[in-house]
């Protein structure tokens, strides 16, 4: 088992120093999954919810948080991310959200990502809340990481 990066020699926490790494295009996939109601799939697919646009806003939502995860994750490295891009795909029992990262960077980009699709599953759940009392959210995981030297 490797080491964790971000634990010092004496056991107390810390952020990993990059300094030495050079630049990459670092890109990070992350998807997640809300289970909803037949009733409250209905809803966002006639665009009833009380809220607003469930889909339009849960995207937004999950592009501002991917852009803020160094302020919400305290030990990630601010980032100069390129691209976030969200999509919302509505299913049959809920709705599935993929997130895709990318930055020009000596660290990944993987939390982003997973921030973004957690951001945005967060807000269908805000906006559905009214509705669905029986909503979970699922299988929020990382798909792929890649890094291409420059």
């Amino acid at each position: 088992m490797s080491e964790l990066s971000h634990v010092d020699e004496t056991g107390k926490a810390r952020m990993v120093d990059v300094s030495h790494k050079r630049d990459q295009i670092r890109t990070a996939i992350a998807q997640g999954f809300i289970k909803l109601c037949a009733e409250t799939v209905q809803l966002i697919r006639e665009n009833q919810v009380k809220k607003g646009d469930v889909l339009t806003v849960a995207q937004i939502a999950g592009i501002q948080g991917g852009k803020k995860t160094s302020e919400l994750i305290p030990l990630c490295h601010p980032l100069a991310i390129t691209k976030i891009d969200v999509q919302t795909r509505l299913e049959e029992n809920g709705v599935t959200v993929t997130a895709e990262a990318r930055c020009t960077g000596q660290t990944g980009i993987e939390m982003e990502a997973l921030t973004a699709v957690s951001i945005a599953l967060l807000t269908i759940y805000d906006m559905c809340k009214a509705v669905d009392k029986e909503m979970v959210i699922v299988e929020v995981r990382l798909i792929e990481k890649t890094k291409t030297d420059i």
